[in-house]
């Protein structure tokens, strides 16, 4: 009797080792696959990312738990800057969260990037980017963005790339450079997890925005190559 509770409490646990493997698998599958479908698309020099109308920012904290300065946020605001004065966008859309009174993500880019000396005509601010699905879906759908250069951290972009071709999007990823900060590691663990959430989000369960309005396109100046030649003026 012994022998038999034995032998099926061996099999249990042989088929628990054996899902439990084939779960593993399947996540890493999954992170390779999304990592293969995007890295081509992902450039890490800031003057060599694709020209496109539209840079799409990604919003984040401002402050990390410990009280400092992010480094993260500081990268993304700098690099949106910069390419805005290299002439590889033309336009800012700032999205981010602003799901209570006390925390407000696009408010927060738009008032450092005019310490950058950005203008506000040069800007967007998306009031409900509260997510990376959401910022891309309310991009689409909302401010009618066909083609993007989406900025953020090299860890983060081969979900945005991702979800944006899912999305119809044709988007390029500028990696911005940031230092290091303690627990980085947690932050790429995380977003290898959420890389795997984001099929289930785009393939299983038809994840939705969390809030949408109507149509509002952009309103792009329009850049110096573009301006028409006046009355006898020779074209460019």
């Amino acid at each position: 009797m012994k022998m038999a509770a034995w032998k099926a409490f061996r099999g249990i646990l042989m088929a628990l080792g054996a899902v439990v493997l084939l779960a593993a698998l399947l996540f890493v599958a999954a992170n390779l696959w999304v990592l293969g479908r995007t890295q081509a698309r992902i450039e890490h020099e800031l003057p060599l990312c694709a020209a496109e109308r539209v840079g799409i920012v990604f919003g984040t904290s401002h402050w990390t738990r410990s009280g400092v300065r992010n480094p993260y946020f500081d990268a993304r605001m700098s690099a949106s800057a910069r390419l805005l004065r290299l002439g590889r966008v033309d336009h800012l859309l700032l999205s981010g969260d602003n799901r209570t009174l006390s925390y407000n993500e696009p408010a927060t880019m738009w008032r450092d990037l005019r310490g950058r000396e950005v203008a506000d005509a040069d800007m967007t601010l998306d009031y409900a980017g509260f997510s990376t699905f959401d910022t891309l879906a309310r991009a689409r759908d909302v401010f009618g963005v066909e083609r993007a250069l989406l900025v953020t951290q090299a860890w983060h972009l081969p979900r945005a790339l991702f979800i944006a071709e899912a999305l119809g999007i044709e988007a390029q990823g500028c990696a911005v450079a940031s230092r290091s900060v303690a627990g980085v590691w947690r932050l790429q663990a995380r977003e290898w997890v959420a890389r795997v959430a984001t099929l289930g989000d785009l393939y299983l369960w038809g994840r939705e925005p969390y809030f949408l309005g109507p149509l509002e396109p952009l309103e792009i100046a329009p850049s110096v190559w573009e301006v028409p030649p006046l009355p006898g003026e020779p074209e460019a």
